[in-house]
C-alpha cells in the first residue's frame, strides 16, 4: 500500500475492495484516524483540519466475493458457446445469428450486458443470440480477426453479414438501430 505524502493528497485504499463509505466513526483498524497538521504530514491526533471537518473512511462491514453487473446468469436469454459449437449453433442456424465475443476482464463488454440482454428477448422471434468467451475460444478469435471488445457479428446462412461487424461498448438506442438496419439489410424483419 502507497504511503501518504505531501505530493499525494489521498488516502490510498487497497485494490479490488468495494467503494469505503464516510462516516464520523471508525469501524475498523485498518484504517486509521488521519488529519494533516499545518506541513501537509499526516498525524493521529486530530480530526480536523483548521477548522473544517476531515470524513474518516470506513471499511465497508459487508465482503463481498465477486462483483455482476447486468442480468444474472441463471434468466440470461443469451446462450453462451464454445469453438466446438460454433459450426452448429451459429453457421448451421436457420435464422440469423448475432455473435458477442467478449471476456470476463472487458469492462465495455460488462457494460453493454443488460442492453445485450434486453436485445435477446426483445428480437427472440426474429434472432439467435450468443456470446464467446474470447480468452477461451482463440481459434475463433484468430479466424474471425477479433481486436477488440466487445465485438459484435452477425452470421446468417453460415455466412459473416457484409458490414455487420461492430467493436466497442454501444448504448441500447443505437443497438437497437445497428440491429434493425441488420435485419432489414438481409430481409428478415
Amino acid at each position: 500500500m502507497e504511503a501518504l505524502t505531501a505530493s499525494h493528497h489521498h488516502i490510498p485504499l487497497p485494490l479490488l475492495q468495494s467503494p469505503p463509505q464516510i462516516s464520523s466513526t471508525l469501524s475498523s483498524s485498518s484504517y486509521r484516524n488521519l488529519s494533516f497538521s499545518a506541513a501537509n504530514k499526516p498525524s493521529r491526533s486530530s480530526s480536523s483540519f483548521g477548522t473544517a471537518s476531515i470524513p474518516r473512511l470506513v471499511r465497508p462491514s459487508t465482503s463481498y466475493s465477486s462483483i455482476r453487473c447486468g442480468a444474472s446468469s441463471s434468466s440470461s436469454a443469451i446462450t453462451q458457446i464454445t469453438e466446438a459449437e460454433f459450426p452448429s449453433v451459429v453457421l448451421s442456424s436457420d435464422r440469423p445469428v448475432l455473435v458477442e465475443f467478449i471476456a470476463s476482464w472487458c469492462g465495455p463488454c460488462r457494460l453493454i450486458s443488460p442492453a445485450m440482454e434486453w436485445l435477446a428477448k426483445e428480437y427472440a422471434d426474429r434472432l439467435t443470440v450468443v456470446k464467446i468467451d474470447h480468452d477461451a475460444n482463440p481459434k475463433l478469435i484468430e479466424e474471425y480477426k477479433v481486436y477488440g471488445l466487445p465485438a459484435l457479428m452477425l452470421f446468417k446462412d453460415g455466412q459473416e453479414v457484409s458490414g455487420s461487424r461492430r467493436e466497442g461498448a454501444i448504448t441500447k438506442a443505437k443497438l437497437k438501430v445497428y440491429v434493425d438496419s441488420l435485419l432489414d439489410s438481409i430481409s428478415v424483419a
